[in-house]
């Protein structure tokens, strides 16, 4: 595979992830193909991939065994309403797979292609994870499955698997997910989803996490993430910070916008990460409404760059300085 220059293996996967981390900043993210509409059952026509598509979807010729021989790699069958996938097995050099946007829910003749990298089943029909032929695939990293209609991560395996998407599905609980079977896992975007908690995300190598508009109401089991840079929890239901953990050692990013926060208890929360954390948003929460809300959060996190979308100033910092010492004073108060 040394002729494959490693962008080529992002397929476009870094600069979405990075302008999806921007998106989330400025407010403006919402889930991957939440516009898609599935047709109803009874109006699906039987439509297998036929040679001619396959034809048109090739592409990316490449030395292929001990490099005296050549075959295209990569193929794109995004949005032709497919069905069946039948002929995709005789492919077994396939290294990049594009499926999305069709009405499959049978996925078996992807078994044979076991030199896959990336894939993108976004906008399908698949049900489970469980017994899926992406299971077996050794050198697959990147696996797209948003807006299918899997309702548990359960039987999800991938040793060699970074990066995977799971946005718009109806997952209600991460406790079947095999975190053994997934140690190289650093990205995980679980976005409009039905999560109440974060329990069962215990994945030691995890960079990024994305979890905004579910129904969150709980933060457990952080504390094995202590390699997660950045964790992404807006538009969920959580009025207590209270599952932040110490363990959690290169947060850097952390987006609660839109939740409801209101007490001021949840600031202490916060200062369980206070030696890494850089940017905060915590707009659209009742605290964020408080009173000298941005010097108390500053007065506690002091490594804070931005909040709240807002660079923080030098003037700020003098001012958080002195609203600590108010702090310090009157802990050394309650002491007495």
């Amino acid at each position: 595979m040394s002729d494959i220059e490693e962008e080529e293996l992002s397929f476009g996967e870094s600069e979405e992830v990075e302008e999806e981390e921007d998106t989330k900043e400025e407010g403006e993210g919402e889930h991957e193909g939440e516009d898609a509409v599935l047709e109803p059952e009874d109006q699906i026509v039987a439509c297998p991939v036929t040679q001619e598509m396959i034809a048109h979807g090739l592409s990316m010729l490449c030395k292929i065994g001990n490099g005296l021989a050549h075959a295209f790699v990569k193929m794109d069958l995004r949005d032709r309403r497919l069905t069946d996938i039948a002929l995709l097995s005789n492919f077994v050099h396939l290294r990049f797979l594009d499926i999305s946007s069709n009405c499959l829910s049978d996925l078996s003749p992807l078994a044979a292609l076991t030199q896959l990298l990336w894939l993108n089943v976004d906008g399908n029909r698949v049900e489970s994870l469980a017994g899926q032929p992406m299971n077996q695939m050794a050198y697959l990293q990147c696996l797209s499955m948003a807006t299918n209609r899997i309702h548990s991560p359960e039987g999800l395996k991938g040793l060699a698997l970074e990066s995977l998407n799971l946005i718009g599905n109806s997952i209600r609980r991460m406790s079947g997910l095999q975190c053994d079977r997934l140690g190289n896992l650093v990205t995980l975007e679980l976005r409009g989803n039905k999560l109440e908690t974060t329990d069962g995300i215990q994945l030691p190598n995890l960079r990024r996490l994305y979890l905004a508009q579910n129904r969150i109401k709980q933060l457990k089991g952080l504390d094995h993430l202590e390699r997660l840079t950045t964790l992404h929890l807006r538009d969920n239901q959580l009025e207590i910070l209270d599952g932040m953990s110490a363990n959690m050692k290169a947060l850097q990013y952390l987006n609660i916008r839109g939740n409801l926060v209101s007490s001021q208890k949840a600031l202490h929360s916060l200062t369980s990460v206070s030696g890494t954390l850089q940017t905060l948003v915590l707009s659209e929460n009742p605290l964020a409404e408080a009173e000298d809300y941005r010097l108390h959060l500053l007065a506690r996190l002091p490594l804070l760059e931005r909040l709240d979308k807002k660079p923080v100033t030098a003037d700020e910092r003098e001012e958080a300085q002195a609203v600590l010492r108010e702090f310090e004073e009157d802990d050394i108060l309650e002491q007495d």
